[in-house]
């Protein structure tokens, strides 16, 4: 089933109301990029997407081994970097705080597992991004 997000662009700032049919959230830039800086940029949901899934992925293993975990909190930065030929460079970093007790050796298989987590795996894959009139009908198509 392929996974859809509606936006809805009104003319304050930048704002966009983001839906996936279910819920909701804006969207917007910051002040210094003429938005009004009342919700989150496309780079912070980037990395909100990838820091949610290494933690719910932390959660998911621990769960099936049996480990008792508390919070799991991640901070994310990213630092973009524009190489010679002109193409961008993303380099992401991440820090995962791990409440419980666990070994340094368990803590070291979580952030190895939620380093290879579904979001993180997808955004290193190969995209394919392309653009039509009719987009609702070929996701349709697609998922038949």
């Amino acid at each position: 089933m392929a996974t859809e997000i509606n936006i809805k662009n009104i003319p304050t700032g930048y704002q966009s109301i983001i839906s996936n049919g279910r819920h909701s959230i804006l969207g917007d830039e910051p002040i210094n990029s003429k938005g009004t800086d009342l919700g989150f940029s496309p780079v912070d949901l980037i990395l909100a997407a990838i820091s949610m899934c290494k933690v719910a992925t932390i959660r998911n293993v621990s769960r099936r081994k049996g480990w008792e975990i508390g919070d799991v909190d991640a901070q994310l930065s990213q630092r973009v970097v524009r190489n010679k030929d002109g193409s961008l460079k993303t380099k992401v970093h991440s820090k995962i705080k791990i409440e419980g007790d666990i070994t340094e050796e368990q803590r070291k298989e979580l952030i190895a597992e939620a380093d290879n987590c579904y979001v993180t795996r997808m955004v290193r894959g190969d995209w394919e991004l392309s653009h039509s009139e009719e987009l609702a009908d070929e996701l349709e198509t697609a998922t038949l």
